[in-house]
């Protein structure tokens, strides 16, 4: 897994969007600029302390909507779509690592390491550019060098 870096897009949407969740209490989680099938889409991924809900989407979607009218960055066109960053929200950014400090994540490896496993699940207490440091218990910790996972994302359990 590299960590990913915004694109020219994708930063320049991020610097014209942060002032408008900061101005609503939010915070931009991320911006992604993908291709599917023929049409492009704009996603922004937004989040908050005590969740996010459709009116926080729709505060942030119509004030950077008139925005991207008026700089107009984009040349071609493309589908705006804001939303919650989600419970289980995939790390790919050093921003979400930094943000994750402390959180429980599930990180999946590409192969099973020397140990046999594929799959670890702990709190997130370091990282850097090469690997991450989960705290699978107390005693317990195990640090996972960044080109041998696939994804890591946060974990949410339910109670019954």
């Amino acid at each position: 897994m590299k960590l990913k870096k915004h694109g020219s897009t994708e930063q320049l949407v991020a610097e014209l969007a942060a002032p408008i969740a900061d101005s609503l209490g939010l915070i931009l989680w991320d911006v992604r600029f993908e291709k599917e099938g023929a049409a492009w889409y704009l996603r922004v991924f937004i989040d908050k302390e005590e969740g996010i809900n459709i009116d926080d989407c729709e505060a942030m979607s119509r004030p950077l909507s008139d925005l991207l009218d008026e700089k107009d960055p984009i040349s071609q066109s493309y589908y705006l779509e804001v939303g919650s960053a989600g419970l289980e929200r995939d790390l790919v950014r050093e921003s979400h690592f930094a943000a994750s400090i402390g959180a429980e994540v599930r990180a999946r490896l590409i192969r099973p390491d020397e140990s046999g496993a594929k799959e670890y699940t702990g709190i997130l207490t370091a990282f850097d550019k090469e690997s991450v440091t989960l705290a699978l218990s107390e005693e317990e910790t195990v640090t996972l060098p960044l080109e041998g996972v696939a994804r890591i994302k946060w974990v949410t359990e339910f109670d019954d």
